[in-house]
């Protein structure tokens, strides 16, 4: 295989993409996938090829249960206690909008492109073989939750199955990372193994697909298109990178426009673009540019079209930093509050960025839920991950919070570098010591191209992703402190990561199941997954789980699902 070859272009080309004539309105284009959710059985026994002992499917274990010789997560053991009760209807976290797909899909459509989308693969496979049918120019796979590339190789090979003409675009995290840690053959091999056709390597990339979409319907040559790899002659292909800039106030979704069908009570979406910080842990801002905030009038416009669906209860907003700049967030609580939509919201939240007004304001804005991004409870992790907080910051947020009824769930990492027994048994007590409602503990991810990496030889970093030491901590460490943080810890409920992070508990609400009742769920969840974690003895645990498994199917068999 070769290296990556830049392809030469025209100079007026690298200042500003080609434009090709807007396609008809009543054409299908371009077919966008928002996400696919593999089988969970599928991906645990991909994870335990690493080894039942490794960083990898430990952390994995966090996320599941066995139940009558079955691992299931969070999700299908809720579903498996619904089929055990005699209930129909399944639940799936998925079923929330997609919003890459929902925000792609909107952009084409407001530059003359045809786009449809596919919100679930998984559950909606007839509907793409009946998409692909009408023969559009590309499927546009996004990535936004992907670390490995199995979830896209379905895809692709369903696509080529169903529709071998079709041109298979692939953008987002995933390409990015690839692209920022590989180079010249390895890459190559990557995108290789991922079987698509087109690759665009632009952080925000939405411009880019709008041009190769064009590109391809009007039979033009893809080297003149920025932003992209492609397969050319057997190896892949790099046109010149054009940074693009597209405007908040300019790309809002507007969700009447969307779909006619029912999105559900629940939507999520974002008034911001990349970071206003540079946590030593995250390589988000590099990856997104400057941060870039909509207007007020412009969230104005988008709720207003939620609103006109109808029936949308819950609104999650993705936004990394949403309530800073502080006034802005403050404009923004008193705009719900002035037009009273009836819209219950859940967003991130910076407790070292707030004051007790702000919280009041969102309280009676109707805030129900907030994801902290605390990190650590020791001083000494903060500081060396370049939080701006302090533990006094987040003592006071958190108690002015759970003061005014809005649910908070704590995000740590555990294992960054200058981790040590005593800085965990910090964040442990933090975590005993303040009314959090749910948490969650990850392990250190060790990513090339983050802030700490140019302090690598100060702590004496070595090894990558889930498997590194440093001068005070190794990852085997770092999941030993992990589980024994988790069955330490009581009162506080665990929410595993895998398709049920925070933003289940809006999704949760919008089917009709109270916050109680939910907590009650994750409680008896949470038994059996101590029953794992401390490896109860097979006849033992049988024993331990028979009353805990009898009152799980009696809770979700008495919910009276929307």
């Amino acid at each position: 295989m070769s290296p990556l070859q830049i392809v030469p272009q025209e100079p007026q080309a690298q200042s500003a993409p080609p434009v090709f004539a807007a396609p008809g309105e009543a054409e299908l284009d371009c077919v966008v996938i928002g996400y696919n959710d593999p089988p969970f059985e599928r991906y645990e026994e991909l994870i335990r090829r690493y080894g039942d002992d490794s960083e990898a499917y430990r952390d994995l274990k966090l996320s599941f249960v066995t139940v009558d010789g079955q691992n299931l997560n969070y999700v299908e053991l809720m579903n498996w206690a619904r089929d055990q009760a005699g209930e129909e209807g399944s639940l799936a976290s998925g079923e929330i909008p997609n919003l890459a797909a929902a925000y792609l899909t909107n952009f084409l459509r407001r530059k003359g492109v045809g786009a449809e989308y596919v919100n679930l693969f998984q559950l909606e496979k007839d509907r793409l073989r009946e998409l692909l049918d009408r023969e559009p120019e590309a499927v546009a796979i996004t990535t936004t939750f992907y670390v490995l590339n199995f979830p896209v190789h379905e895809m692709v090979e369903f696509i080529r199955e169903h529709n071998p003409r079709v041109k298979i675009v692939v953008g987002g995290p995933l390409v990015a990372n690839h692209c920022r840690n590989f180079q010249g053959d390895e890459l190559d091999a990557v995108l290789k193994d991922l079987g698509a056709d087109v690759y665009v390597h632009e952080a925000q990339g939405e411009s880019s697909l709008v041009t190769l979409v064009r590109c391809l319907k009007q039979g033009g040559d893809l080297s003149q298109v920025p932003n992209l790899l492609y397969l050319k002659d057997g190896s892949y292909v790099a046109t010149p990178k054009l940074a693009e800039s597209n405007p908040m106030d300019e790309v809002f979704i507007d969700w009447r426009e969307l779909s006619d069908d029912d999105l559900g009570a629940t939507l999520q979406t974002r008034t911001a673009r990349s970071c206003a910080f540079s946590c030593a842990f995250c390589n988000y801002p590099t990856r997104a540019g400057k941060l870039s905030l909509a207007k007020i009038p412009t969230i104005e416009r988008e709720l207003e079209s939620m609103a006109a669906r109808g029936n949308v209860e819950n609104v999650v907003f993705i936004d990394d930093t949403f309530n800073v700049p502080l006034p802005r967030f403050k404009e923004f609580c008193r705009l719900l509050i002035e037009k009273d939509y009836g819209f219950n919201w859940f967003s991130y939240f910076r407790c070292g960025n707030s004051d007790a007004e702000a919280i009041e304001l969102m309280a009676e804005s109707g805030c129900k839920g907030v994801f902290l991004g605390i990190e650590s409870g020791s001083p000494t992790i903060l500081k060396n991950m370049s939080k701006h907080a302090t533990i006094e910051k987040y003592s006071r947020g958190i108690e002015m919070l759970h003061a005014a009824g809005v649910l908070t769930f704590g995000s740590f990492i555990l294992g960054f570098p200058g981790e040590t027994e005593a800085t965990v048994q910090e964040t442990l007590d933090f975590i005993q010591d303040h009314p959090l409602d749910y948490y969650r503990t990850q392990m250190w991810y060790n990513e090339a191209g983050t802030p700490i990496h140019e302090r690598r030889d100060e702590f004496g970093i070595e090894g990558d992703g889930f498997v590194w030491s440093h001068n005070t901590m190794d990852s085997l460490e770092a999941m030993d402190h992990i589980e024994r943080l988790f069955l330490t810890v009581r009162e506080r409920e665990w929410l595993p990561q895998w398709s049920f992070d925070f933003w289940i508990i809006p999704y949760m609400m919008g089917k009709g199941v109270s916050r109680k009742r939910f907590r009650r769920y994750v409680s008896l969840a949470n038994q059996l997954l101590r029953m794992e974690i401390a490896a109860v003895p097979p006849a033992e645990k049988a024993r331990l789980q028979k009353p805990v498994v009898d009152d799980l199917v009696r809770e979700v068999g008495s919910w009276e699902l929307r």
